[in-house]
């Protein structure tokens, strides 16, 4: 049982993925991002981390894409676009380069590190301690970046709103006739 649910997780996890690099209209990649989020949160309650999987669906697949949602269609970014204009040459192979060195990077992490991954860290009998040790961690070491992330997706609504925000035409003055 526990090899099918993996299965089909780690499938809406691959489908969303490619949705979210293959589809053309911005709202389907962004549903596409919902599954893979969904697919993760799948994962998490199979691995008996449910607090992890409720944040999952809750902050990633609501808040985030909700936002994401709304700078799409706030931008409107939605039309239409030539893409055979290419504004900077050099950034498709410079992207093809970042990606593979991060799939190298993450694949070597991996394979160092798969004897500590398979003992894993030895957790308390009770599985509320687990949950004070999350909050002492995310509310006193991780206070200053939990508080960051919040401030820089505040700067980001504001910045949106601000940047497609339209532009008053001030009227030419018609009261003053030439001197």
């Amino acid at each position: 049982m526990e090899l099918l649910v993996f299965v089909i997780a780690s499938g809406m996890v691959l489908v969303g993925a490619v949705g979210v690099v293959a589809m053309r209209n911005p709202v389907h990649s962004a549903l596409g991002l919902v599954l893979t989020l969904f697919g993760v949160a799948v994962h998490f309650v199979a691995m008996e981390a449910h607090f992890l999987a409720a944040v999952q669906v809750i902050v990633y697949a609501g808040a985030i894409v909700v936002l994401f949602l709304f700078v799409i269609m706030l931008l409107g970014v939605d039309t239409a676009e030539d893409l055979s204009i290419e504004p900077v040459p050099i950034q498709r192979p410079l992207a093809v380069i970042i990606g593979v060195g991060t799939v190298v990077l993450v694949g070597t992490a991996v394979i160092r590190t798969r004897d500590t991954i398979a003992r894993g860290p030895e957790l308390e009998a009770s599985g509320d301690s687990n949950i004070r040790l999350l909050a002492r961690n995310l509310f006193s070491d991780q206070v200053l970046a939990f508080e960051l992330t919040s401030v820089l997706f505040i700067v980001a609504v504001a910045g949106t709103v601000l940047m497609t925000r339209k532009q008053k035409r001030v009227a030419p003055d018609r009261d003053r006739v030439g001197s």
